[in-house]
């Protein structure tokens, strides 16, 4: 059993080595990388990464969103399990051994990592809106309960990703994630974990991604492409 922990990070000098550093103080029992995949940054992300040990690191020449990111990663992980982590310290790495155990276990294909479920701390109102509309509208297309469609926290067993045809470029990878799982009858859990608005940086998320996202969900949901 080998787990890949991949890092999408877009101008995240400020929060990349602690996150890096905090994964590796963890005990998760299993052998595991860490790969990242730097989408462009135009700070000193990709020279801090390069500096470390024992991490992987993939640059892509200029910015083309967190889907694309996400997928570089997907193809390159090396691992059984697959574990998203945000790169800005909204995430806990702590939070990781609970959300792979399910799979571990097999007692899951998918694991979320749940805000509503756990602990938000800063968290805008308007953000929390938002994240739960689009939840909602996912169990109402979907005839599913979902809590935390839009969580960065997303675990895979490796060949869900081998068997998911992703296509979203930009933040609309995570409606496009969850509804081709949810058509495919995978097995997923939620658990709950902490979430910490960023306290340095620029959020990339804005509100006409909202609305691309609910365009992502009817479309996965009637068109099926």
């Amino acid at each position: 059993m080998k787990i890949t922990i991949l890092i999408p990070a877009y101008n995240e000098a400020h929060s990349i080595k602690e996150v890096i550093r905090r994964i590796k103080a963890l005990n998760l029992g299993y052998k595991y990388e860490i790969l990242v995949v730097d989408d462009g940054s135009t700070d000193e992300t990709s020279e801090i990464v390069k500096k470390m040990n024992n991490v992987r690191l993939i640059t892509h020449k200029m910015n083309k969103g967190k889907g694309t990111a996400l997928k570089t990663g997907f193809n390159a992980a090396n691992g059984d399990i697959v574990v998203i982590q945000d790169a800005d310290m909204e995430y806990l790495p702590k939070d990781i051994p609970s959300l792979i155990k399910p799979l571990i276990e097999g007692k899951a294909d998918v694991v979320y990592g749940s805000r509503f479920k756990g602990k938000l701390y800063g968290m805008t109102f308007s953000h929390a809106l938002g994240n739960l509309g689009l939840t909602l509208a996912t169990s109402l297309l979907f005839g599913t309960r979902v809590t935390d469609m839009m969580t960065g926290y997303k675990v895979f067993r490796k060949y869900v990703l081998e068997n998911i045809n992703i296509q979203a470029e930009r933040f609309e990878v995570e409606p496009d994630i969850t509804g081709r799982i949810l058509l495919n009858r995978y097995r997923l859990v939620e658990l709950p974990i902490e979430y910490h608005k960023r306290k340095k940086g620029k959020a990339k998320i804005s509100k006409l991604d909202g609305v691309r996202s609910l365009i992502w969900l009817l479309k996965i949901r009637f068109r099926r492409h």
